[in-house]
């Protein structure tokens, strides 16, 4: 992994392949990224299936020489060892090499009924091991239209306070934009980032290292315009990911920017 100072002062690209992935596309995918130039002003990740994360963190270290970090999807909310069938804890990512761990994806919520303590208990295993958690929150259309995305958004990023970090990494996904095509306009961006990094230091202290990212049908058309934003820190990408072309260009948005 990068030095710490160094990498939150850097934009951040993380790609979330979401349960997409075969291991001989996989090894192709890698491999396409030996052409891509070093970018030291932007820190890359793939968030890659269960499955598949020690595959592409060999690869990364083999023929990338960890020029992309290895990001883990979800976590346990069990720590340590024990009788949880089919879980996969924080010391287990921490031991195949991952650096960063989603949590909170509206997805898990959705479809998992995951919410804040749950997630809290993710945050606090994902530390725990010395891994960097990336704590996803975001409002529906109704909770917009309402006009109460400021007050869904400060209840998600409630779980933040008393963590035993200096480091906050949170991704604003608005959930009427993931995989939608739809994108939050720059001006809801700007505001809405602007309110998190008030909240964090709220919550966190004005010490705190903090980077956001932005998420929701981000691509290669719209990725420079989202960078541009006050407080976008980054991106968060979702199938555009699983192309060479279309994360490339977006890694490249990101150094211009």
């Amino acid at each position: 992994m990068q030095s710490e100072n160094t990498m939150w002062q850097q934009k951040w690209v993380i790609g979330n392949w979401k349960m997409n992935g075969r291991l001989q596309n996989n090894n192709a995918l890698m491999h396409r990224f030996r052409v891509m130039p070093t970018v030291d002003s932007v820190l890359i990740g793939l968030a890659a299936p269960t499955v598949y994360l020690l595959q592409l963190h060999n690869a990364m270290q083999i023929v990338l020489n960890n020029r992309i970090l290895t990001c883990a999807q979800d976590v346990s909310k069990f720590p340590d060892n024990g009788a949880y069938t089919g879980e996969v804890s924080a010391e287990m990512l921490a031991d195949i090499g991952t650096d960063i761990v989603l949590i909170g994806h509206s997805e898990r919520s959705l479809y998992f009924g995951e919410k804040n303590e749950i997630q809290r208990l993710k945050m606090e295993n994902v530390l725990n091991v010395g891994l960097i958690p990336l704590l996803c929150v975001g409002e529906s259309l109704e909770e917009r239209e309402a006009g109460r995305e400021q007050e869904v958004i400060a209840d998600q990023l409630s779980i933040l306070k008393g963590l035993n970090t200096k480091n906050i990494a949170v991704a604003y996904e608005p959930v009427w934009a993931i995989g939608t095509g739809k994108v939050a306009t720059t001006d809801q961006i700007a505001a809405m980032h602007g309110f998190i990094h008030k909240e964090i230091l709220s919550l966190c202290g004005n010490d705190v290292n903090i980077r956001i990212l932005y998420g929701g049908s981000v691509n290669a058309n719209n990725a420079a315009a989202i960078f541009a934003v006050p407080y976008v820190d980054g991106a968060l990408v979702g199938g555009a990911s699983l192309s060479y072309e279309s994360f490339a260009a977006i890694i490249n948005a990101a150094q211009e920017a």
